[in-house]
């Protein structure tokens, strides 16, 4: 990528991966009533893997869902006129449940408020907790991630973008790339 610089690699991300799971054990003190939802895509493709890293450390199998939160953005006319809606799936009950939510990207809260709102429609957790592999700072909205694997201080005139071998078809990795103009 020109005009881009690697900020993690694939062992630093799964390394980030394994630390978030060890603090949602600690602070949930283990598993019971514990659900993580991931955000499509790539906070979905990052739930499955905090799902087995909980798995390896645990030895249980928690509900993992996915999440579209396509009709719940407050851009959503400015994205497209016909948005592409992907199906949401959580095929458990999240009513007292303790949700992890996970994104690959905290920048200005808004995705995660439509997050948020999305979840209403399917219960009353018992809390949200967020997990996000990048921090980049730059919040619009009193939106705080509660595990991060890595902060990034960064400019509006950069693009942060996870590559994930699942759905990039790349090798993992995190790089930081300078905004083009019109982009």
């Amino acid at each position: 990528m020109p005009n881009s610089s690697k900020i993690m690699d694939k062992e630093s991300i799964a390394r980030a991966l394994m630390r978030i799971a060890h603090e949602v054990l600690e602070k949930n003190k283990g598993v019971e009533h514990l659900c993580i939802v991931g955000i499509r895509t790539r906070g979905a493709l990052l739930a499955e893997r905090i799902k087995e890293c909980i798995k390896n450390i645990e030895g249980v199998e928690i509900p993992v869902g996915i999440l579209d939160i396509t009709l719940y953005r407050d851009d959503l006319t400015l994205i497209a006129t016909q948005p592409v809606v992907h199906e949401t799936l959580i095929n458990f009950d999240i009513t007292d449940k303790k949700i992890i939510l996970v994104d690959d990207v905290l920048f200005t809260g808004r995705t995660i408020r439509a997050a948020l709102n999305a979840l209403n429609d399917f219960g009353r957790p018992a809390n949200i907790q967020l997990a996000v592999l990048i921090d980049r700072g730059h919040r619009e909205l009193p939106i705080r991630a509660d595990y991060v694997g890595k902060n990034i201080p960064t400019s509006l005139d950069q693009n942060v973008k996870v590559i994930l071998k699942e759905s990039d078809n790349q090798t993992d990795e995190v790089v930081i790339k300078q905004r083009i103009i019109n982009e």
